[in-house]
């Protein structure tokens, strides 16, 4: 697997970072599982997310969670996470950018025991890396993560509590793998009531991960949000006053009958993208609609397919905005079916903003 590299972890949740300014754009992609393609409790569904294991994946609160914080940290979605003697989890990302050789990141997420845990975890971590975890392997001493629970465990009170570290990149880390990257689980394992029989398992609900670029405080350079230039002849920069409900066709092109978005389509989204991360608090909606060739179905399929499309990319590339997409076919037409012209204006992926 190649030399590996584990961010080193300070389970502090008031950790002083006065020296130093993080950059507001997340490089993890859907870091909050806000985002997913349908309704499932497997983590597939949050999108670009991926198990190593099998992960369970929450969108509403549990109802028989008797803890004193219930559901998600922020928003409805979270990831679950489960550890017995010998059996571990992890969650994998691709970020939306490459790291930087010699750049610090700070790395965070939060964690919460499950009330029906019967023992905790002692150490937590993530390892940041080129290619990613490929595999459910247990990285020797080098990889070990310290933590300054390792006494007490990590238990929080059935509660919320953040974990965080910072990291310096070699350069051209692509993905983060999260869990417990203990060699030996079970002695990384304490149990929370000695009395209590059978088999130890601990189980973390897990939200809010992030990894920002943490700026030097003798930096004097403007930082931009993200890496992509500004683009002032964007719509979405001469119209600041965008509306509840209002509807932007996005200028997106795609291969015939396919929902394969096309290189020229990625400048108006890389714009969408800028606008998204300067409005954070925008829920929004991707619309795909078609014109009238072909079957209702094939079009409604169609349609759909493409707004999926441009909203596994805004994700992908790091917005982190709470986002929806629906296809409606044939059915919402703007122009004249009759024309090749009026055809062509049917054909449109809008954004829509759907709360602000």
């Amino acid at each position: 697997m190649g030399k590996l590299k584990v961010l080193v972890f300070i389970i502090i949740s008031w950790v002083s970072l006065s020296a130093q300014t993080i950059v507001n754009k997340n490089l993890v992609p859907n870091g909050g599982f806000e985002n997913y393609r349908k309704k499932g409790n497997n983590l597939k569904n949050a999108i670009p997310w991926k198990p190593v294991s099998s992960v369970d994946y929450y969108q509403a609160p549990l109802k028989n969670d008797v803890g004193a914080c219930k559901g998600a940290h922020e928003g409805d979605c979270c990831a679950g996470l489960r550890y017995q003697k010998k059996y571990k989890e992890f969650i994998e990302v691709k970020l939306s950018e490459t790291l930087k050789r010699g750049n610090i990141y700070q790395f965070e997420c939060y964690l919460r025991l499950a009330f029906w845990s019967n023992a905790m975890l002692k150490s937590f971590g993530v390892y940041i890396s080129k290619g990613g975890m490929k595999a459910v392997n247990f990285p020797e001493k080098e990889c070990v993560v310290d933590t300054v629970n390792a006494k007490s465990g990590l238990n929080g009170e059935l509660c919320w509590f953040k974990v965080t570290g910072n990291y310096k990149a070699s350069g051209g880390e692509k993905y983060i793998t999260i869990g417990n990257f203990s060699p030996d689980l079970k002695k990384d394992m304490l149990k929370i009531n000695l009395k209590s029989p059978g088999f130890k398992e601990a189980y973390y609900f897990i939200d809010d991960v992030s990894l920002k670029w943490i700026k030097p405080k003798d930096e004097v350079r403007t930082v931009y949000v993200d890496s992509l230039k500004y683009e002032s002849d964007s719509v979405l920069q001469v119209k600041n006053n965008l509306q509840t409900g209002e509807k932007i066709t996005l200028k997106v092109s795609f291969e015939l009958g396919k929902s394969y978005l096309l290189p020229e389509s990625f400048s108006e989204l890389n714009k969408l993208s800028q606008y998204l991360f300067r409005h954070q608090n925008f829920v929004i909606k991707i619309n795909g609609h078609s014109d009238n060739s072909g079957s209702k179905s094939k079009n409604q399929k169609l349609s759909e397919q493409r707004a999926r499309a441009v909203f596994e990319y805004l994700i992908t590339h790091g917005v982190q905005n709470k986002m929806y997409y629906q296809g409606y076919g044939s059915s919402q037409p703007i122009a004249d079916n009759e024309t090749d012209d009026g055809k062509a204006k049917n054909r449109r992926v809008e954004f829509e903003i759907v709360r602000q």
